[in-house]
């Protein structure tokens, strides 16, 4: 019996160990280029925004994500959006990347591989990450949504910005996990 527990607690470990791996891949961008986990070395944090092309959030959203990526990608902090509706035709989300003028490379992920690894739900959210994979930060880019339907008048709290900063500043992060409102993420079925 003991050998039996022993076995099963190892089997535990290593499935374990290896579910909070970062998955290899290999994804194509709107613009038909290639990312891999490969071009994150050397960078000081991932930042991937899950977002998709009809949530009316997220297209709110997209000047401040650009601003984000602009403010923190000269301090070593590589952004990339991932599409968060695996459904949605590869054609729209082109188009979509296009009129929205995302200044980062947008994603097409559809084994959802990226939302099951960090463990996302919602378009529009933020999860940061080393360069080798470990779960920084999960949540809400800030406080710009108070529930559905209702905006606050000016955002008091910069979680993903404080998230970076604390990051790059060698500390933790303040708070590693907020609750991200939005559209839910598609799985395909």
């Amino acid at each position: 019996m003991g050998r039996r527990l022993g076995l099963c607690l190892l089997l535990a470990l290593t499935w374990a160990s290896a579910a909070n791996r970062l998955p290899h891949f290999s994804l194509s961008d709107t613009a038909g280029r290639v990312h891999s986990p490969a071009e994150w070395s050397g960078k000081r944090a991932v930042v991937l925004f899950f977002l998709t092309t009809d949530c009316p959030l997220c297209n709110n959203y997209v000047p401040e994500l650009n601003r984000i990526a602009q403010a923190f990608s000269a301090r070593g902090v590589a952004f990339f959006g991932v599409q968060g509706d695996a459904t949605v035709p590869d054609a729209d989300v082109r188009r979509h990347a296009k009129d929205f003028a995302y200044t980062f490379p947008y994603l097409f992920d559809p084994q959802e591989s990226l939302a099951a690894y960090t463990g996302a739900t919602a378009t529009p959210e933020a999860a940061v990450l080393t360069p080798d994979g470990q779960l920084l930060y999960l949540g809400r880019i800030d406080n710009r949504l108070e529930d559905f339907g209702k905006q606050r008048v000016q955002v008091t709290e910069f979680d993903l910005r404080d998230a970076l900063e604390a990051i790059l500043n060698s500390k933790p992060v303040p708070h590693a996990r907020t609750k991200a409102l939005g559209c839910a993420i598609t799985r395909k079925d």
